[in-house]
């Protein structure tokens, strides 16, 4: 985080341009990232589509007692494998539809007229949505067995490797890092901001507020196993299952209570995720401005009609084979392997000690050489261990059980597609002393 923050607020730049102005041979580094943002948001509105239309059902609980048929069957109407369309899900395509014009109307209108503005919205009222679910969750009768799980350790696994890989790769994906966000955010920011105290408290704060939300979902596993007099571990599940088939299961059980936590919990999914889409859209967007000095405007519009041509084969039937291989591919080689080289290109080559000198000085409190070591050795040990694990994993088992085809196409054929894009943006000439002239506006 102080590394992606050190370095956008140094060079003044997306991505791209700040690794350009580092050195111009690493430019690439920063297109890969910015590149994944794009990809991600294309199947990110396919999720948020998901919370809008339930956000909607829970006000008459539209999905009955069986929870897991109507949402694969009745709702996302998923065919039966990646290269069988089975035409568009409308109810799916119109969400798709409001995300992108939210995403396009923010973005469009700047970084202080837009983002900034939403953002003061948004944000707190996630807040207070979530700490109304928590208070009732821990007060409902089993509560407490969801909150014993949660908060008895398991001490055995304090010195399992993969526990601790596991926890480095959720809390790197969960801040946004190696995308391009927090390097183009940190752009935007005064000369004299305390860069190593707002990674402190932008790291702790989302932990904390995960931590918070681990407790109301906890609190609400243990009340439906409690009233179904099951163990927990056969109600909880994770990702998908859990957002869109357990809870409205819980909050169907609840009675006229439930809608009024369906409500609250699925209007909880759209304010975060839709923060987060607005921050793709930006790191994209960003580094094409910045690289070709085209209106924010311009640049925006033409980002967001291509992005959201391509989201509509996700509103088809196969829109969760195409979600489920490309995320897994993103996350596992792409957002993990640019944080490495990142972290190795800054570390060794650039020299990580550079980015402290900066940041320190305008800084209260003040990070040492035991950063420079994180950065340099720690950092990429884990993500190495991460790449060449989901590499064994993978050459022994396709992910999923999907075709080699399919894993092709849709996983390395997305990951080929960024390195590609990549290396072609990169060889692409900047506007006339872009790389030179070091900006504090940016089209704010």
């Amino acid at each position: 985080m102080i590394l992606e923050y050190g370095l956008g607020h140094k060079y003044k730049g997306s991505t791209p341009l700040a690794m350009a102005r580092a050195n111009k041979k690493w430019e690439w580094l920063g297109w890969w990232p910015s590149i994944n943002s794009f990809i991600i948001l294309t199947y990110y509105t396919l999720i948020l589509s998901w919370a809008i239309n339930y956000l909607y059902f829970s006000l008459t609980q539209a999905w009955g007692s069986d929870t897991d048929s109507f949402f694969f069957n009745d709702f996302i109407k998923r065919s039966s494998g990646p290269f069988v369309l089975n035409g568009i899900v409308w109810p799916v395509f119109i969400g798709i539809t409001i995300i992108w014009l939210i995403n396009w109307f923010v973005c469009y209108n700047g970084v202080s007229g837009g983002i900034e503005k939403i953002n003061k919205v948004l944000l707190p009222t996630l807040v207070v949505i979530m700490i109304i679910i928590v208070i009732r969750g821990v007060t409902l009768p089993g509560s407490e067995l969801g909150l014993n799980k949660l908060f008895t350790p398991d001490w055995s696994k304090v010195l399992d490797i993969k526990v601790w890989v596991s926890a480095y790769g959720q809390v790197f994906f969960s801040l946004s890092l190696a995308m391009g966000i927090m390097v183009t955010y940190s752009s935007y920011l005064p000369e004299k901001t305390d860069i190593n105290n707002s990674a402190f408290i932008t790291a702790f704060a989302n932990s904390g507020f995960e931590f918070l939300a681990a407790i109301g979902v906890f609190a609400i596993l243990g009340y439906m196993a409690s009233s179904q007099g099951i163990a927990l571990d056969e109600v909880a599940t994770q990702s998908i299952g859990l957002a869109f088939v357990v809870f409205p299961k819980v909050f169907s059980v609840m009675g006229s209570l439930g809608v009024i936590f369906g409500v609250l919990f699925f209007a909880c999914l759209v304010f975060a995720g839709i923060t987060s889409s607005i921050s793709l859209v930006e790191s994209f967007s960003s580094a094409v401005i910045d690289k070709t000095g085209a209106s924010r405007k311009k640049v925006v519009t033409l980002a967001c009609l291509g992005g959201y041509i391509i989201s509509i084969f996700y509103s088809t039937g196969a829109g969760l084979y195409y979600l489920d291989i490309i995320d897994q591919f993103i996350n596992a080689y792409g957002i993990i392997v640019t944080g490495l080289l990142e972290a190795f290109i800054i570390g060794w080559l650039f020299g990580a000690y550079k980015i402290r000198e900066h940041t320190n000085p305008i800084s209260y409190y003040n990070v040492g050489r035991w950063w420079d070591v994180m950065i340099k050795l720690v950092t990429p040990a884990v993500l190495s261990y991460m790449v060449v694990q989901n590499l064994i994993t993978e050459i022994g088992t396709p992910y999923g059980g999907y075709s080699i085809k399919a894993i092709l196409i849709f996983g390395w054929g997305v990951i080929l597609l960024g390195i590609a894009g990549s290396l072609i943006l990169s060889r692409c000439p900047w506007k006339e002393g872009t790389i030179l002239e070091i900006s504090h506006d940016k089209g704010r």
